[in-house]
């Protein structure tokens, strides 16, 4: 919730504005809104932050944890990252997390047709454009489980390469989480993902840690 100014300063701005789907500038009172309809159990959005600055948003919304599908996005708030590896490091991430770890099995993503730069990006992480997408605007893409073991290893070198020799992968559940009702998913889901995470319980809440080794 104190971050929301924030992201609604970040999202207006043209850079980011003209490259979604809702091109309108966004009040206080609507970010504020907007937020109330986000903040529950199937939708989890993440503040991404570099050496200890905010820079930009991650999300996966629309979560079915039955199916273990969501839409992702992400956005960068600070444009001096725009052309740097920061945007790869957390989308690799990312994908490693939800399905090295958790097991997703599908992420979908939606991208405006002229947005070529986030369309080349996308799929060269592996996402790729859903039959009967080709005649409309706001186009969706889906990255699969298959697709992940396909590129598993590269994502792996890449999340290497980019973050250096630490291997180690964490998840923070926080007292908002509960609040919002995501945490006890999440928390499900930890206990039971394919790679081991040991729990530890400390004043920031409750971690999970294991390593991608």
């Amino acid at each position: 919730m104190d971050d929301i100014e924030m992201v609604r300063e970040w999202r207006n701005a043209d850079r980011v504005r003209l490259n979604m789907a809702y091109q309108q500038l966004i009040t206080a009172d609507e970010q504020k809104a907007w937020f109330e309809t986000i903040n529950n159990a199937n939708n989890n959005y993440l503040i991404i932050k570099y050496k200890g600055e905010k820079i930009g948003l991650l999300n996966d919304k629309n979560i079915n944890w039955k199916k273990r599908t969501s839409e992702s996005g992400l956005f960068i708030g600070k444009p001096e990252y725009y052309a740097t590896f920061v945007p790869l490091l957390v989308s690799v991430a990312g994908i490693q997390a939800t399905f090295g770890v958790m097991g997703w099995n599908r992420h979908y993503a939606r991208i405006l047709k002229h947005n070529t730069q986030a369309i080349n990006f996308n799929k060269m992480l592996g996402y790729q454009l859903v039959e009967g997408q080709e005649g409309i605007e706001h186009q969706l893409y889906e990255f699969t489980y298959a697709n992940f073991l396909q590129k598993a290893g590269k994502i792996s070198k890449a999340v290497a390469s980019l973050a250096g020799p630490d291997k180690s992968i964490r998840f923070l559940i926080e007292e908002a989480d509960y609040k919002s009702g995501i945490g006890e998913r999440f928390e499900t889901a930890l206990n039971n993902p394919i790679i081991p995470l040991k729990q530890s319980i400390t004043p920031e809440g409750l971690w999970f840690e294991g390593s991608l080794e």
